[in-house]
């Protein structure tokens, strides 16, 4: 997950999933309900809580700002990659046994990431709570789906997106408040109860049920994007440092390049049992969809990756402070797009993925002119943060139905799945390439410095370390505000991606 951002079609793979053919009772359905909520918010809040956590992780590790990245894009890189193959895995060999088997991953390594001493140990477990998460997610929605019928799923799906709703709002703040009153040590340990409370219900009342169609694991795709991204986020995070024209880090992008051309050539190869079937992107719609969905989560991923350390080094605000200040957005997020489906279905979704972008581009575009330490949260973050909301509230219902629908219902499934990697690719690429562009304004207003001297200075700043001085605090606001027109543009470009790209809903109906 990026930020406590939801990815948008989880609700299209719960629809998708064949229910079971046994007859369950109602009170088997209700806690295998409760087991597939504890386990997909439990990767929901570790994404929420973390980004809030992040000043005080540095400052505690003495990490500097491209360690700091990794922090996100460790867990981000194995998530996006491994994301289809973790539902791939749960439709071939059991929705529960993946499910269980992704808790027990994403605990041991939410003990280690708990207990690590230094940056290196905490970057690796969060990678491995990537993989974990990319097992129990897209395991939890599909054993979801099985588990209620097509009589009683909506009301279920209901439940489900509510709860996701509700960890979305309090996550920040939980981890705010943990990171003040307790330890950031907190938050990772945090999820062990959670985790053994959704094993265990799993274990003791889920039913194991698979996909007899499934198809094998695309081993060879899973590792190529792996790869791929890890060569590109490498080669984007030593740009600060190197340079762009450095020889290693053109080394790290071609390799990653290369890497990615080797997933479109495997996927063609595959056809039909590919992870990423090629074939669904002859559909405009789904090819437009998923570059709007990149666009706008890389956007949201870059800004709220950023924010808090603005919140935190320039307001003043407390972890929990800073947590409280996301609080109107991930409300509004959460329980609106609960109600802008039907909004949707009245206007159309090429209208709505227009003004949704546009309206979220808004909020982004004034966090680049807010003047955090002497602005009132009120004045300044708050509109902000109901602009951006609002925007996502009202995209991503038509979103989903506009994927699900441009893959036909024997597609729709696979598709949902493909457009939630790309929004967590998204956030992944997000980071690191904002991460350049922040640097570079950064050491541009710092003048008369080499570039180590710039990356210290940074470090001093982001960290909460005495002794910044008055040039490098009010070079780093110019950063902010100039790194937060980027994911404001991405936003305002996916408005005009659905403009231009997405089929009136007139077209669509007559064909």
């Amino acid at each position: 997950m990026v930020g406590f951002i939801r990815a948008p079609c989880d609700a299209g793979v719960i629809k998708t999933t064949p229910a079971f053919g046994a007859a369950l009772s109602q009170r088997r359905k209700w806690l295998t309900l409760i087991a597939t909520i504890i386990g997909s918010s439990m990767a929901l809040l570790d994404g929420s809580v973390v980004n809030v956590a992040l000043p005080a992780i540095q400052q505690a590790l003495h990490a500097d700002a491209t360690a700091t990245q990794w922090i996100v894009n460790a867990y981000l890189l194995l998530l996006g990659a491994f994301v289809l193959i973790g539902g791939s895995a749960a439709d071939l060999y059991g929705r529960r046994r993946v499910f269980v088997l992704g808790v027990a991953v994403f605990i041991v390594a939410s003990i280690a990431c708990g207990l690590s001493p230094n940056n290196v140990v905490l970057v690796v477990s969060r990678a491995v709570q990537g993989l974990g998460a990319a097992l129990l997610v897209p395991a939890s929605l599909a054993m979801l789906g099985a588990t209620f019928g097509e009589q009683e799923r909506s009301q279920a799906i209901g439940i489900w997106a509510g709860a996701a709703a509700l960890m979305m709002a309090a996550g920040p703040l939980l981890g705010g408040w943990l990171v003040d009153q307790v330890s950031w040590r907190a938050i990772f340990l945090l999820n062990v109860p959670l985790a053994i409370a959704a094993a265990g219900l799993a274990l003791r009342f889920g039913c194991e049920s698979k996909d007899p169609r499934a198809n094998q694991l695309d081993w060879g795709g899973a590792a190529s994007v792996a790869l791929g991204l890890a060569a590109i986020t490498w080669g984007l995070s030593a740009i600060p440092a190197a340079g762009f024209q450095h020889k290693t880090v053109l080394a790290a992008l071609g390799v990653g390049s290369a890497f990615l051309t080797s997933f479109v050539a495997i996927e063609a190869h595959l056809q039909k049992q590919a992870m990423m079937p090629l074939s669904l992107y002859r559909s405009r719609n789904f090819a437009a969809t998923n570059v709007l969905t990149l666009l706008l989560y890389f956007a949201l991923g870059g800004a709220l990756f950023y924010l808090p350390f603005g919140l935190i080094r320039l307001g003043s605000y407390s972890a929990t402070q800073a947590g409280a200040a996301l609080l109107p957005s991930a409300l509004i997020m959460g329980f609106g797009s609960l109600f802008a489906g039907a909004i949707a279905d009245r206007l159309g979704a090429r209208l709505l993925l227009t003004v949704g972008p546009v309206v979220a581009s808004c909020g982004l575009a004034m966090l680049a002119f807010i003047d955090l330490r002497q602005q009132s949260y009120w004045v300044g973050v708050f509109p902000s943060m109901l602009l951006l909301g609002a925007g996502m509230a009202i995209t991503v219902p038509p979103l989903t139905s506009t994927v699900m629908g441009a893959a036909g219902k024997a597609h729709a499934g696979i598709a949902s799945g493909v457009n939630n990697a790309v929004a967590r690719v998204a956030g992944l690429l997000a980071i690191v390439a904002l991460g350049a562009v922040f640097f570079d304004d950064f050491s541009h207003h710092l003048a008369g410095t080499t570039n180590a001297q710039a990356i210290e200075a940074l470090n001093v700043v982001m960290s909460g370390q005495p002794g910044a001085s008055t040039e490098a605090i009010a070079a780093f606001e110019r950063a902010l505000h100039a790194t937060m027109l980027v994911p404001a543009s991405c936003a305002a470009l996916a408005g005009l991606a659905g403009w231009v790209w997405i089929e009136p809903d007139s077209v669509r109906a007559s064909n």
